[in-house]
């Protein structure tokens, strides 16, 4: 059986344990989460929370199901087909000398990264796109040296829909509470 990666969004209560009680949701089921990013939401005391796992359509859709069923979740959907906009962030410490320095930054700018510490021995360079972007900006860096790399991971959502006229787009009310099961 084919697997995909899988972006699942969840709208949750900004509560301790709300996490630990996800992922062991999908630890349970045997996936091996690739991505996790958690922050807070337009709505107060709700935090949306980012999940990237690679998986049967089948199963993901299974544990989705049960996401749902969490008390402390407001509303779980998995965008992997729709139209979106994914992004993540990266810091790259690369290993700089006087006579590199200047290549590097090179790079830098054609990526549209940002240049955000200079040390002595080494440059830290800030960088936001998609997956492939930084993927392939780390490849060129990593032939200066690496020293140390921190990732995000994926943020994503819908991208918005065009307004057609006498169409008013749906709100969902998350204030309303889930009944207890």
């Amino acid at each position: 059986m084919a697997t995909t990666k899988h972006t699942i969004v969840a709208l949750v209560e900004d509560k301790p344990g709300v996490l630990n009680r996800m992922a062991s949701l999908f630890r349970r089921r045997g996936f091996n989460i690739e991505s996790i990013a958690v922050g807070h939401s337009e709505t107060p005391h709700l935090s949306r929370m980012t999940i990237v796992v690679d998986g049967a359509t089948t199963r993901v859709e299974q544990v989705r199901k049960q996401l749902d069923k969490v008390i402390d979740v407001v509303r779980v959907s998995d965008i992997t087909g729709d139209n979106i906009i994914a992004r993540e962030l990266a810091l790259i410490k690369v290993k700089a000398t006087s006579a590199t320095r200047s290549e590097i930054m090179q790079i830098v700018d054609i990526f549209r990264a940002n240049i955000v510490d200079v040390g002595s021995d080494s440059v830290t360079v800030e960088v936001t796109g998609d997956e492939e972007k930084i993927d392939s900006l780390y490849t060129l860096l990593r032939g200066f040296g690496i020293k140390e790399l921190a990732r995000t991971g994926r943020i994503a959502m819908t991208r918005g829909a065009l307004s057609q006229p006498g169409r008013e787009k749906k709100t969902v009310n998350t204030e309303a509470k889930k009944p207890k099961r």
